[in-house]
């Protein structure tokens, strides 16, 4: 299959999820909850067997999702990928209905995720893989303290996971825990310098300078930076995940 766009297929390294833990085989269905632009959905199927469909509130997003999608040249698949509007609480298939589910970077934003956690457990299927990502403790608490805008803005993150909030919450709602990584080790800082200077971060030097940094990390893909993000992880990784899977 041919990308029309080297910097498209660069946009793909960005992706938190990583697919081949999901498991996925041929024609089974992939569910990405709150899937935004599209970011994982394109990713998903363009790097597994699997038929995706994303969902997400903001009709806008899902816009931006559909359009990304036209500029890959996706006529080598046998696979599709669709997107619609839905809410995590009330997602409108049958039980069981999904091989897998992705739910990246959402549960910090929603009312409660102990009930959104339940909805995505009743639409994956027995011995299905679950994939959850939320900011990490650390990084996001340094955010938080840095600038109280960060936190307030409509439709931004509304609480803090530590690492065995998450799994207590999968747990607890009957998934197994399988393992976790982080992701985005260089990004932190880059949000740390947003909040630090929140009012003129449009403007500010500092913070154009670091996203100079992460584009050329993002389409050269240097050896530098190779090493950077691999010490980095560990220690101010942006990003936890951390995968699960349904019992039978």
């Amino acid at each position: 299959m041919n990308l029309l766009s080297k910097k498209q297929s660069n946009l793909l390294t960005m992706n938190t999820i990583k697919y081949k833990k999901l498991n996925l085989e041929k024609d089974q269905l992939l569910l990405d909850m709150g899937c935004g632009e599209g970011r994982h959905s394109i990713g998903a199927l363009l790097e597994t067997p699997a038929n995706v469909i994303g969902l997400d509130l903001s009709l806008e997003d899902l816009n931006t999702a559909k359009s990304r999608l036209k500029d890959f040249d996706l006529s080598g698949l046998d696979t599709f990928c669709t997107f619609g509007v839905c809410n995590i609480n009330d997602i409108p298939v049958e039980s069981s209905s999904f091989d897998a589910v992705m739910c990246s970077e959402v549960l910090e934003h929603v009312d409660s995720p102990e009930d959104s956690i339940k909805e995505l457990v009743r639409v994956l299927r027995p011995g299905g893989i679950m994939a959850l990502s939320v900011p990490r403790y650390l990084p996001e608490l340094i955010c938080w303290k840095l600038s109280e805008e960060y936190s307030k803005t409509p439709g931004g993150h509304v609480r803090i996971f530590k690492h065995n909030q998450l799994k207590e919450l999968a747990v607890l709602n009957g998934l197994k825990y399988e393992s976790f990584h982080w992701a985005h080790g260089l990004h932190s800082p880059y949000w740390w310098l947003q909040c630090l200077f929140w009012d003129t971060k449009e403007t500010s030097y500092a913070v154009k300078i670091y996203h100079k940094l992460l584009v050329w990390d993002l389409m050269k893909k240097p050896l530098f930076t190779k090493i950077l993000e691999a010490i980095l992880q560990p220690l101010i990784g942006k990003s936890l995940v951390m995968y699960f899977r349904k019992p039978i």
